[in-house]
């Protein structure tokens, strides 16, 4: 059973995988999946840099929080022994469907909560999450799993959100500030306004802490926000703050880093 955050953070992207909202195409439809590809990377083109899908041609890779499954199509596309998984049963159905519509097959796709990998130990030669564990309810217990499952010498890769960045301030100045909740965090705001219940914020500190407890090297970090769109708001202001603080007012925080042999 899911404890009641994980509940409701479940019930929220069942609603709708994330992307989806990018279309206004009928649902499976080709101009469905096509639309919400397209968006993805216009407006973060970089995913295939960070994500270098054609590197892992028949390698074991494992995506965590597949959601409308555009990433893991690439990895399909690409000819990695991809598995997915989601917390939700409308990510299955959409990778499901997008699977079909292309004529693709995956290892395997299933509902499974990220704090509980049904895989065994050192598995995967890749596991990647874009965007998801920072909703889950223990997100350094999600870490732990993703940790867990990847081979000795394998790459994790992953994305969350960071806490030193302008949208943060945004949110807390409208769900705190304006509202007279003087004492309520950053963090608070966005936990409770962010998207699904119980979304949280990081720092490269606080990534480097959790990180403490498992061997690894080669650590990377990588700031970036998604693409400012055409006409959106204080779009030179923000510009401008990026150019001049680029670690400090990006949304997208990402990392990887290689699992280190297993000790003797």
């Amino acid at each position: 059973m899911e404890n009641s955050t994980n509940q409701r953070v479940k019930q929220y992207w069942n609603q709708g995988s994330c992307g989806t909202e990018r279309t206004s195409k009928e649902k499976y439809s080709q101009e469905y999946f096509t639309e919400i590809e397209e968006f993805r990377y216009q407006y973060e083109p970089y995913i295939h840099t960070f994500a270098q899908f054609t590197r892992w041609h028949n390698k074991k890779m494992l995506e965590v929080g597949i959601g409308a499954g555009t990433d893991f199509l690439q990895f399909v596309r690409a000819g990695a022994q991809a598995h997915g998984v989601d917390l939700t049963e409308e990510a299955i159905a959409n990778v499901e469907q997008r699977l079909s519509l292309y004529q693709l097959s995956a290892q395997e796709i299933k509902v499974t909560n990220a704090e509980k990998l049904n895989y065994p130990d050192n598995y995967f030669d890749l596991t990647y999450s874009w965007g998801v564990i920072h909703h889950t309810d223990n997100m350094e217990q999600a870490l732990a799993e993703i940790y867990r499952v990847t081979k000795p010498g394998g790459r994790v890769k992953i994305m969350i959100y960071n806490a030193h960045s302008l949208h943060v301030l945004y949110m807390y100045i409208r769900h705190a500030l304006l509202k007279g909740k003087i004492f309520k965090s950053p963090r608070w705001a966005i936990y409770h306004y962010q998207e699904s219940y119980a979304t949280k914020v990081y720092t490269k500190t606080d990534i480097k802490k959790m990180l403490r407890q498992f061997p690894h090297y080669n650590l990377r970090f990588y700031y970036w926000n998604q693409l400012i769109r055409d006409g959106a708001k204080f779009a030179s202001i923000r510009k401008l703050l990026h150019k001049i603080l680029p670690k400090w007012t990006r949304w997208y925080l990402a990392f990887e880093f290689e699992k280190s042999p297993v000790q003797a």
